[in-house]
């Protein structure tokens, strides 16, 4: 596989480093040459950490996500181990992703149970305004640094409460937040081999108990990556689903001789959708980038302001464009909970420009690609999956569609964690009815 990095630049307004969609695609990172050969495929430990006798009772939950697994996928590919083991436990129809429905702020989502606005990771790439400081999703020293991630995810919580955790990949798991890493977790890479990570997770479960982890988190980017490429129509997505779904039963099988009370979730971050890759667009001729900073975006782009003034006028032009919708910070969906009153951590754009389906921005010279997502969270397309299943959960129960952030609180409550429920977007009676006990 061959990468292509570049700086891309829109006058003055800093479009960040970007990478083209049919090159680099370890978890949405771009690495250069130089970074790939230097990548640690080792185990990474925090020593001195023990459970408490308290945690070492608890059970074992282990989230796994499917990144891109849109909620028809299932079915729609065959996935037959993840469709008994489902109706053996607990299914939704669908699980509404975040907005906006991209991989970096919904897997933070799910572990902090705060909406995008409120834990900071607002979007795959975009610009801290107190700052000044650009975020992008492919600067892999930046993603590693805690300062990026507000709220408490879940290896946090239970490692400040004498828990001991594990990462097999996951959004932010390799940064110090709060001062605070998983005990046992892995610098992302494609590199090692699924048999591999199965074995790890086996390892860490036969751990003395003082050292066993209690929640595990466990990522595949396979689905997402063909689902982007070919489209997700396309049979050559059935593919990577029936490796997902192949690997779960491998590693349900492999830790069943254990007996030890593992209950699974699995969900993705968002779905995906086609687009018109060919006829894409460009930046609308109104935005002036003398007066705007414009980070890289494909389905939505944010629009920061150096010159406030230019705001309403830039604004009023951009709403004669029909191939978009603009917004102002107080215009946006209710449900999107993206308004300026939403944005704690002031990182959204002065304007946002959305555009329709199948409409997509390209500001890149690469062509990009025929699968995506993003837009707006209550399209059917961007609808994502959850499924739980073991000693936890009921057993062959539908249950309605809910927001992705309420599946921190139900984590918290089955190991038993202590949270404040004020300090957080998800509730706790959402998904409260799955449980037996």
């Amino acid at each position: 596989m061959k990468y292509k990095i570049f700086t891309f630049f829109i006058g003055l307004g800093f479009i960040g480093q970007l990478a083209a969609q049919d090159t680099s695609k370890v978890n949405n990172h771009n690495y250069t040459v130089a970074e790939k050969n230097i990548i640690d495929l080792t185990q990474q430990i925090v020593p001195g950490r023990k459970n408490s006798p308290a945690q070492q009772v608890k059970p074992y939950i282990i989230l796994i996500s499917a990144d891109g697994f849109r909620a028809d996928f299932a079915e729609k590919y065959a996935a037959q181990n993840l469709q008994n083991l489902s109706k053996n436990g607990i299914r939704a129809k669908f699980m509404t992703p975040s907005y906006p429905s991209v991989t970096f702020p919904n897997h933070y989502s799910i572990v902090t149970g705060l909406y995008p606005s409120h834990h900071g990771l607002v979007d795959n790439s975009y610009i801290d305004v107190p700052t000044g400081a650009f975020y992008n999703m492919g600067n892999k020293k930046m993603v590693a640094e805690g300062k990026w991630y507000g709220g408490t995810p879940l290896w946090v919580l239970a490692e400040k409460q004498q828990m001991i955790t594990a990462s097999f990949y996951w959004v932010a798991s390799e940064a110090a937040i709060q001062g605070i890493r998983p005990t046992y977790y892995y610098n992302y890479s494609e590199k090692i081999p699924i048999g591999t990570r199965i074995k790890a997770v086996k390892d860490w479960l036969t751990l003395p108990e003082q050292n066993r982890p209690h929640f595990i988190t466990f990522y595949f980017p396979d689905v997402d990556h063909d689902a982007h490429d070919f489209g997700p129509e396309d049979p050559r997505v059935n593919k990577s689903v029936q490796f997902v779904d192949s690997s779960i039963n491998a590693l349900q099988l492999a830790l069943a001789p254990l007996n030890l009370p593992i209950s699974y979730i699995f969900v993705s971050d968002h779905g995906m959708t086609t687009v018109d890759n060919v006829n894409t667009l460009g930046l609308p001729k109104a935005v002036d980038t003398s007066y705007f900073k414009v980070p890289w975006g494909d389905a939505q782009l944010h629009l920061y302001a150096k010159d406030a003034s230019k705001i309403e006028s830039t604004y009023q032009e951009l709403k004669k464009d029909t191939n978009i919708t603009v917004y102002k910070l107080d215009e946006t969906p209710d449900y999107w909970h993206y308004k300026k009153s939403d944005d704690w951590n002031n990182r959204l754009g002065d304007l946002l420009l959305i555009p329709h389906v199948p409409k997509i921005f390209n500001l890149s010279p690469y062509k990009t690609t025929k699968g995506k997502h993003g837009f707006d969270n209550h399209l059917v397309e961007m609808r994502a999956s959850f499924m739980a299943w073991g000693p936890a959960f009921k057993k062959g129960k539908v249950i309605e569609g809910f927001e992705n952030v309420n599946i921190y609180p139900i984590i918290a409550h089955v190991l038993g964690l202590e949270f404040d429920e004020n300090k957080i977007d998800g509730k706790l009676n959402v998904l409260k009815p799955i449980l037996k006990n």
